[in-house]
């Protein structure tokens, strides 16, 4: 008798795109809009802002008496509400599993959301880099009460965006998930750490008195990886996976 012929099983792909809903869809528009809005400061290149972005603070450019405040304080304002209904539509999707690092990751971009559309609701009166009147007043704490709840809201903003960063991209990791995300994102979280280093770095020599160490650039740098990694979560969402059981 011929022994049996054994055949090999077909290869199993190890992800399965989950079928699409109408919240994933909101979550990705929510999050790529944000992201626009999170970048509008880049129109300083196409205004006459009076500010040197060698050396001042974006935030600068929405101050009480600059002359694009309003617009600055209002693109805040939609990056903000933005990022939170995406990241909210995020948790409710589940493009990620629904255990403790991704609701953790997206309870932190929610955060980031929040703090951002109140950091427009507390803007500077003046821009101290540019104007020595503002500074002299601020080291003397003769500005408003904003100036320290501004200082506080972004600290928070930019603390839970990083923290959003490195949860979402452990998370998409180690569950098998969002594969674009999990692999782009340790470069990201890399890159921010860096330009927030740099950020601080630059504030703490110019409370010194000892030049600002091109402190401006290190803040948009800062805040343009976050609005691109915003973007990198928006499409990979839209195009998430799973492992199959």
């Amino acid at each position: 008798m011929s022994s049996p012929r054994f055949r090999k099983p077909p290869a199993r792909s190890p992800l399965k795109a989950p079928p699409k809903s109408p919240l994933v869809a909101a979550c990705a528009a929510l999050l790529a809009l944000g992201a626009v809005a999170y970048s509008a400061w880049v129109l300083e290149a196409l205004l006459t802002t009076g500010l040197d972005p060698v050396l001042a603070y974006v935030s600068e450019l929405a101050a009480q008496d600059q002359p694009y405040g309003v617009l600055f304080r209002t693109t805040d304002l939609v990056a903000g509400l933005l990022v939170l209904a995406g990241a909210c539509c995020g948790l409710l999707s589940r493009p990620l599993p629904r255990r403790p690092l991704a609701v953790a990751g997206w309870a932190a971009l929610a955060l980031f959301g929040a703090a951002t559309a109140a950091d427009s609701r507390l803007p500077l009166s003046c821009a101290p880099t540019s104007d020595s009147a503002c500074a002299a007043r601020e080291r003397e704490g003769l500005v408003p009460a904003t100036h320290t709840a501004h200082s506080v809201s972004s600290s928070v903003a930019v603390t839970a965006a990083l923290v959003a960063m490195v949860l979402l991209t452990l998370a998409a990791r180690r569950y098998g998930a969002l594969p674009p995300l999990a692999r782009r994102g340790p470069a990201f979280v890399a890159l921010e750490l860096a330009a927030t280093v740099w950020t601080l770095a630059g504030i703490a020599a110019l409370d010194a008195g000892r030049g600002s160490w091109a402190l401006g650039l290190g803040q948009r740098l800062q805040v343009l990886l976050i609005a691109v990694w915003l973007g990198l979560l928006a499409g990979t969402v839209t195009g998430r996976r799973r492992r199959t059981p």
